[in-house]
């Protein structure tokens, strides 16, 4: 009886799994070689790129914005500007323009042929910067399946805030917590890059601050073949 005994004494008892790899720390390759540097952040931050031509914002509630008229009152203050943040085809700003007008032959013509639909996106509300408001994010339809990414806070003055704007070849965009997730070709076959943008407290703005580049499995092209990712947001 005793070794039986012995043997149920053992249930649910650690067992050994075996020899386990020796761990191994990186190993820095030509430790002896001045390397580049990075410059430090400004602590100052970025300042403000608050939007003018709108009404102010209460409450900081961005939800009341138009976000047609805001993309209208941006390119009133940076009109045929071809390149930058504030950059964009002449034909897409003129079909901004016409966004809202009536339905004629004068809003298709300042449009132009084909651009019968408004570029500016159904926007999207999330609290991205964790001060407990919702940031407005408005998406902009480019040719070429370019897109422009735009997102703005308010702040307790009622001022608008534009606190991200990049133009990608975009695949896709996507909320994960407080990130844009944007999914654009890599420029390798077969492979697409990743990119987070967060919010930034030091410099008050939108950076992106992890990309990945991953491998797009063969088979029709969409984000179920592209494995799982954040679960969609309803605007």
């Amino acid at each position: 009886m005793l070794p039986l005994l012995a043997g149920c004494g053992d249930t649910g008892g650690l067992v050994g799994a075996g020899a386990t790899p020796t761990a191994s720390g990186p190993v820095h390759l030509w430790p002896d070689r001045a390397g580049a540097s990075v410059p430090p952040a400004d602590p100052g931050g970025a300042p403000p790129e608050y939007v003018k031509g709108i009404p102010p914002v209460r409450d900081q509630d961005v939800h009341g914005v138009d976000p047609v008229a805001l993309v209208q009152a941006e390119l009133r203050a940076h009109p045929d500007t071809d390149v930058g943040a504030d950059g964009m085809p002449p034909g897409t700003a003129a079909a901004i323009r016409a966004c809202g007008k009536d339905e004629g032959e004068d809003a298709e013509a300042e449009a132009g042929a084909g651009a019968a639909v408004c570029p500016v996106l159904t926007p999207y509300y999330r609290d991205l910067t964790g001060n407990g408001k919702d940031e407005l994010i408005v998406g902009i339809e480019f040719p070429d399946k370019m897109m422009s990414v735009r997102v703005y806070t308010a702040d307790p003055d009622g001022r608008l805030n534009r606190i991200m704007a990049t133009t990608e070849t975009v695949i896709s965009v996507e909320l994960a917590g407080r990130d844009v997730v944007l999914r654009v070709p890599s420029g390798n076959r077969g492979y697409e890059l990743i990119t987070a943008w967060s919010w930034d407290e030091k410099q008050l703005t939108m950076l992106p601050t992890r990309e990945q580049i991953v491998r797009v499995p063969s088979g029709p092209q969409g984000p179920a073949s592209r494995g799982p990712g954040p679960a969609p947001v309803r605007p």
